[in-house]
């Protein structure tokens, strides 16, 4: 049964990620169709503390899906880790009229949501974050983007480390998890790659593959370095001590945050905030959006954030298996 619902709130929070413009359109629009006004609150919970807030409509949103960043803008407020300034956030939300909330970011966000819940503001979590750590989703916002965006920057990379028979070691990010990184890899066709989820055998699994890559005629290497793995300089020194090999470090960086997202990213960001307004209207709080496989639901946020995810093991056994 569908709850009465007259106004709910947008808001981005935490890192940006490509593909959070198209969840917020998604969400405006929704909730216009149905006759639902909305409110953007600019720059994460700092701005639901401080009440900077601005109404959107369904022409506010024209155009947005195709750019990068976010139009609300995003922040971390440490605010919200306290009483006081948790109580200020609900109490604005109550004062706005507020009857729910969705909240695009990462897990921080979502626990933010969960506080917001537990003081009577109906919350609902989309993931969007470029490193793919949300437990219970199989997919999150930007991931797609940001890949691409590594690759791009890796192929033109390619062309000079040929040229000078050199190995690239490039470090992406992804905070403590390695999807990035191992989708990164594989579809770059790295000799090895550095996974904080994944013991190495630095000799067996880098120095000894470079030179037997090196008798079978390959002139260059790429070395792919999740950023939660440790320093890529360090992994550039060991294997020029090594191998002889001239090794030069790449870090790709807040590049990968960036650009227009992809068409697989819009896609989501448009199902996932459909979802959480639809999700909302049927009186429902303390939500996470998930896609679990190709499928659009939603858990509990305590449940979603408590379940555990690994890498994809069959792509990680590809990646070592193709690397030769």
């Amino acid at each position: 049964m569908e709850k009465q619902i007259k106004r709910i709130g947008i808001l981005t929070s935490g890192g940006d990620a490509p593909g959070m413009n198209a969840v917020v359109r998604a969400v405006v629009r929704t909730a216009s169709a149905y006759g639902i006004s909305c409110l953007g609150i600019r720059r994460g919970y700092s701005g639901l503390i401080n009440g900077d807030i601005i109404e959107l409509g369904a022409r506010s949103v024209d155009g947005i899906i195709a750019k990068g960043g976010t139009m609300l803008y995003t922040a971390r407020c440490l605010e919200m880790l306290t009483d006081d300034g948790l109580t200020q956030a609900a109490n604005n939300a109550h004062y706005m009229g507020l009857d729910g909330l969705v909240v695009c970011g990462g897990d921080g966000s979502f626990r933010g949501a969960q506080a917001l819940s537990r003081k009577g503001v109906p919350a609902i979590g989309v993931p969007g974050t470029i490193d793919n750590d949300i437990v219970c989703s199989d997919y999150t916002i930007g991931f797609d983007s940001a890949c691409n965006t590594a690759i791009q920057a890796i192929d033109k990379l390619r062309d000079t480390m040929q040229s000078h028979e050199r190995c690239s070691v490039v470090e992406v990010m992804g905070r403590r998890a390695g999807h990035l990184a191992l989708d990164v890899g594989v579809a770059c066709g790295a000799t090895a790659i550095l996974l904080p989820e994944r013991e190495i055998d630095f000799e067996k699994s880098i120095v000894e593959k470079m030179r037997a890559n090196r008798i079978r005629g390959r002139k260059h290497h790429i070395i792919i370095v999740a950023e939660g793995v440790g320093n890529a300089q360090d992994v550039a020194d060991r294997i020029h001590t090594a191998t002889g090999i001239d090794a030069r470090v790449t870090i790709l960086g807040h590049i990968q945050r960036g650009g227009s997202p992809t068409v697989r990213d819009r896609v989501m960001a448009t199902r996932m905030g459909y979802h959480a307004v639809k999700i909302l209207m049927e009186g429902a709080s303390n939500r996470v959006v998930c896609a679990r496989n190709n499928q659009i639901t939603d858990y509990d946020i305590e449940e979603g954030l408590a379940m555990s995810k690994d890498l994809n093991q069959e792509l990680y056994e590809v990646s070592q298996t193709v690397s030769i």
